[in-house]
């Protein structure tokens, strides 16, 4: 069926009443009673037609700015949620790193104290070897004295031989 236009048959009805006979000393017009109703029939036919297909048109507008408004909503809070997420990781890396350099100056801090006890050790190690070694070079010279003194004694002492 051929959709026609609501304002084109309300241009039908105008032309209607215009072309119908004026009863004179009256504001009344007699118009053809048949084409009247013809264009009134025609009116109750497509009217409905016509509303069905603005209702239509109303309910898939409504339909597409529902999905619109869901769709929005939807990157909304995907936008929201990845806001977050790099705010979290943001904040878990600045966290780590925080985290890290106190791991780190805590691990230096060991490190030099180990140092400084190695450094202890080592230096009452190598003087106690110093000291050690002291006393067996004075022992060692002291004993090397007294066997050179005996054989010194004892050349003297002995009779010299006569061939």
């Amino acid at each position: 069926m051929v959709t026609i236009d609501i304002l084109e048959f309300a241009d039908r009805l105008e032309a209607l009443a215009s072309a119908g006979w004026h009863i004179p000393f009256t504001v009344r017009t007699a118009i053809d009673e048949n084409v009247f109703f013809d264009v009134l029939d025609q009116i109750r036919i497509a009217v409905p037609q016509e509303i069905k297909q603005a209702k239509e048109l109303l309910q898939k507008k409504e339909a597409i700015l529902a999905e619109a408004t869901a769709q929005a909503g939807r990157i909304v809070e995907e936008a929201k949620e990845k806001a977050s997420r790099l705010l979290d990781d943001d904040e878990i890396n600045a966290a780590a790193r925080v985290q890290a350099e106190t791991m780190k100056a805590h691990a230096q801090r060991e490190v030099d104290q180990i140092c400084r006890g190695a450094d202890d050790y080592a230096l009452g190690t190598l003087s106690d070897l110093e000291s050690r070694l002291s006393s067996l070079l004075r022992t060692t010279s002291n004993g090397l004295a007294t066997l050179r003194r005996r054989q010194a004694q004892k050349a003297t002492e002995e009779p010299e031989s006569t061939p």
